[in-house]
């Protein structure tokens, strides 16, 4: 079977519009990965490491580690430029159990989950701006759910183009944060607050850097939709690696911008470091500022999982693991309207139950279980190509990949020492996924 052809393409004559070029496929990097963290996790890291020096190099580890990622997926989107991504790497190096599994987690909790919990952020950052009460939140979440599902059934152009606007709005918030912090004069503040947590300074970073890659995840959601990218061969790799700098320069820059306005002491003990930056240097008029940016943070960031998931469900009724209508493309609008409803539908259900932040507690280390996988099927797939030329290929790999898949797992062992509970309960939602996988296989064969 040749490259980019899935056993189940017959399902389907109609294929994906190639309507995105490189600022879009870039845009979509930037706001796959910038959503509410930048604006919380610094606090987190900075309780952990309690000096400006180690938080800057915990920000400067994950910055390596996001970069190493680009590089990673980058060759993966080079060498195979398939709807799904991860899960058609997946697929083709391990099996199609591991594709389905990572599908079924996305769709599961991970995607859908994500998807109600930061609809809330946005609820709760509009609802506030707006001078709404509280109780409006789930229905305002709700609605940004619908109205996005239904913009992006209607085709990838007018979603792209709701992602460039919203991602240049975030962009414009960091940049105003970034430049009000460094134009202000700083204040004066302590070094530290507590010692480096028992256990070490290795062990601290390490501790450090799981909220920190958390917050630089996401650039590989573009790969989904590798097939709808003019040119994916050339144009994902640089809007991947353009768009990770991007980010880096501007998570690093942030990180000064508030270890500069309140310190180590102030950023530590901040619930909200981004409106007290803007507060202390703007005022009242700072906070609303920075509120307006988060609001665009988070739409953004909505829009993009829900454009690029879809795909991956898609790829996989393709195969034949889903049900056919799934497979199916829209035959003017290219895009698959049936995943696109089921991911929306499901994720409303998850918002209004109220247990998504519940479901996304026990299953948050698989995201990066399945990063690290997808990262080792570069080694497969090199292999398999045997001397085939390519444009693109990692710096360094293998010991870079080996890195970033080494930084995966300490991430992973992390989570499940932290919340063993949560970790056993994730596993078997997870492990559900094998037998839904070996039924939906015998219907493949059977037909």
């Amino acid at each position: 079977m040749p490259h980019g052809q899935s056993p189940g393409e017959s399902l389907t004559t109609i294929a994906y519009a190639r309507r995105l070029g490189l600022f879009s496929a870039t845009m979509l990097v930037i706001g796959g990965i910038i959503g509410s963290g930048i604006f919380r996790n610094p606090a987190e890291v900075a309780r952990i490491v309690p000096t400006p020096a180690l938080t800057n190099v915990a920000w400067g580890m994950g910055a390596v580690i996001a970069l190493i990622g680009a590089f990673v997926f980058a060759e993966l989107g080079r060498r195979r430029p398939l709807a799904g991504g991860g899960y058609a790497y997946l697929r083709e190096a391990f099996g199609p159990l591991a594709g389905f599994l990572y599908a079924w987690a996305l769709l599961l909790v991970i995607t859908t989950g994500a998807i109600a919990a930061v609809a809330m952020t946005f609820a709760g950052y509009a609802a506030a701006l707006m001078g709404w009460p509280e109780s409006a939140q789930p229905w305002i979440a709700g609605g940004s759910i619908v109205f996005l599902t239904l913009l992006n059934i209607f085709g990838v152009r007018p979603a792209a183009w709701t992602q460039n606007v919203f991602t240049v709005l975030k962009l414009a918030a960091i940049a105003a944060l970034i430049v009000a912090a460094f134009a202000a004069t700083p204040g004066v503040h302590p070094d530290a607050v507590a010692p480096v947590r028992e256990g070490g300074l290795v062990l601290a970073l390490g501790a450090a850097l799981v909220p920190v890659l958390f917050a630089f995840g996401g650039w590989q959601q573009t790969n989904f939709v590798a097939e709808e990218i003019v040119n994916p061969e050339r144009n994902l790799p640089r809007a991947l690696i353009i768009g990770v700098i991007a980010v880096v320069a501007a998570y690093l820059l942030v990180n000064l911008a508030y270890l500069r306005t309140m310190g180590i002491a102030g950023l530590a003990a901040s619930t909200a470091p981004a409106a007290e930056t803007m507060a202390a240097v703007a005022g009242d008029a700072g906070r609303r500022m920075i509120a307006a940016g988060i609001v665009a943070s988070t739409f953004g960031f909505l829009n993009v999982v829900i454009l690029v998931t879809p795909r991956v469900y898609q790829a996989m009724a393709r195969d034949g693991l889903f049900f056919e209508s799934f497979a199916r493309l829209h035959p003017k609008w290219r895009t698959p309207v049936a995943a696109i409803l089921l991911q929306g539908a499901w994720a409303i259900v998850l918002l209004f139950s109220k247990k998504y932040g519940e479901l996304l507690d026990y299953v948050v280390f698989g995201d990066w279980i399945f990063f690290g996988l997808i990262a080792a099927t570069l080694f497969v797939l090199r292999r398999r190509d045997g001397d085939a030329p390519t444009t693109f290929k990692t710096p360094l790999h293998p010991v870079t990949t080996l890195l970033f898949i080494a930084a995966a797992v300490y991430v992973v062992v992390g989570s499940i020492a932290a919340h063993p509970r949560n970790a056993v309960i994730g596993s078997g939602l997870l492990l559900i996924g094998v037998p839904v996988h070996f039924i939906w296989r015998g219907r493949a064969t059977s037909h």
